[in-house]
């Protein structure tokens, strides 16, 4: 919204430091914030599977036409099968992050609440890493020293890269090198 001047005023009806009363803190589009992240996930999962199955069928010629021998024939057809499967698994995650980061208000909606974004690039030993995080904001939930836990952002997203000597070293190999160190013997 335009700050509305009055001819020869000092005075603007939109101006950041109208209300006295009230604390400075983020509002409107590209104020600052300070979002401080701290993020603690847990998943864990176990199942268990055993299951068994048999199957047996024999089969024979008792008799034919006339005096002909079946004792060579019996049994003619004999199948014994038996199946078992037995397993069992489990998974187990756990995630934490923790940080502060200084953001500003990319948009406000019309129901006044703020979507906030935050984003820090580190450039350090050869180790390259974006960190972004967004979410939407309520105005009440923003401290009076302009601070807001990520815990109170809905639609919070994060999103952490990285690319340097830590990341490659984490990353599976690809074929082609794989091959190369498996033909050279390390």
């Amino acid at each position: 919204m335009p700050a509305l001047h009055t001819t020869g005023s000092l005075w603007s009806a939109g101006g950041a430091f109208n209300e006295l009363s009230v604390d400075y803190k983020a509002r409107r589009l590209n104020d600052t914030v300070v979002i401080l992240v701290s993020v603690q996930t847990n998943a864990t999962q176990n199942a268990d599977v055993n299951s068994a199955r048999a199957f047996q069928t024999t089969s024979g010629i008792t008799g034919l036409a006339g005096d002909i021998n079946t004792k060579g024939l019996n049994p003619l057809f004999n199948a014994n099968s038996n199946t078992t499967l037995k397993g069992s698994g489990a998974t187990d995650s756990s995630t934490t992050f923790q940080t502060s980061m200084t953001g500003q208000v990319i948009a406000v909606l019309p129901s006044g609440n703020l979507v906030v974004e935050a984003q820090r690039k580190i450039f350090m030993n050869n180790q390259h890493e974006d960190v972004t995080i967004r979410g939407v904001v309520r105005p009440n939930d923003i401290g009076p020293n302009n601070t807001v836990a990520s815990s109170a952002l809905s639609n919070l997203e994060i999103e952490m890269k990285g690319k340097g000597i830590i990341a490659d070293s984490t990353r599976p190999m690809n074929p082609i090198t794989k091959a190369i160190l498996w033909l050279v013997g390390f």
